[in-house]
């Protein structure tokens, strides 16, 4: 993500935090790619995704802020919170 939960840089990133916190999120382990310059070039060839942020769940690519705006509105984020929550 670009920022902090704390302290979000961008929209997308903002919003992302919002919805994996009000899905029940306890703790979020993140990337601050504002300041991980290899992180920043390396990951989008990794995930094939050009946008930040990414949300990665038990190493599982879930998607960018789009998809995690769908899931969160459609209910399905809680539930995929709650599966990582459990192990």
């Amino acid at each position: 993500m670009k920022g902090t939960p704390q302290f979000p840089m961008c929209g997308f990133s903002s919003r992302a935090v919002q919805a994996l916190m009000a899905a029940g999120a306890v703790s979020l382990r993140t990337v601050n790619v504002l300041e991980e310059p290899e992180i920043r070039a390396n990951l989008p060839r990794f995930s094939n995704l050009p946008t930040f942020p990414q949300l990665f769940i038990n190493g599982e690519l879930i998607g960018g802020c789009d998809i995690v705006m769908e899931l969160f509105e459609s209910g399905e984020l809680k539930r995929i919170v709650e599966e990582a929550a459990q192990g």
